[in-house]
């Protein structure tokens, strides 16, 4: 475990809320982050199971980097406990966490909740390729709709 300065150590102790870490790379996100969720799953008055967190990145690299560095601290500690049964738990359950992408977790979302929140099952991403011809069929709309108009301002 490293040396934390006071902002990451308030963000790893921070408790009322919703926590948005925001900083330069490199700057020890990633450390505080694992080790915010170490503390929340290992508190002795309200421990809360790994797979019951929510983590959302920008890339598959960085959610990945997360999982791993949080399966090597887990380890640790447990060769430290041995007989911890709940952190043996804690690292089963480890694949179970949402630890992900902002496309994966709204994908997850969708696929699980599309009923409640009104959206086809059958939903999937458009390549870039789809999304370039929808939005030039869309420009192309609205050119003939102001067109069409007469819409001076637009002319």
């Amino acid at each position: 475990m490293m040396g934390f300065t006071d902002e990451q150590q308030k963000a790893i102790d921070f408790r009322d809320g919703n926590l948005l870490v925001s900083a330069a790379a490199g700057s020890g996100k990633t450390s505080v982050l694992v080790e915010r969720i170490v503390k929340r799953i290992t508190d002795p008055d309200n421990p809360v199971s790994v797979d019951s967190i929510v983590v959302v990145t920008f890339t598959k690299a960085a959610a990945s980097e997360m999982k791993k560095r949080l399966s090597d601290r887990l380890q640790k500690m447990m060769e430290e406990q041995p007989d911890n049964r709940y952190l043996v738990k804690q690292l089963a359950l480890l694949d179970n966490a949402r630890i992900t992408t902002i496309d994966s977790f709204c994908s997850y979302i969708i696929s699980n909740y599309y009923n409640s929140i009104g959206i086809d099952p059958r939903f999937r991403v458009a390549d870039e390729g789809e999304l370039k011809l929808m939005a030039a069929d869309i420009i192309d709309r609205i050119f003939e709709e102001h067109f069409a108009s007469g819409d001076r301002d637009f002319i």
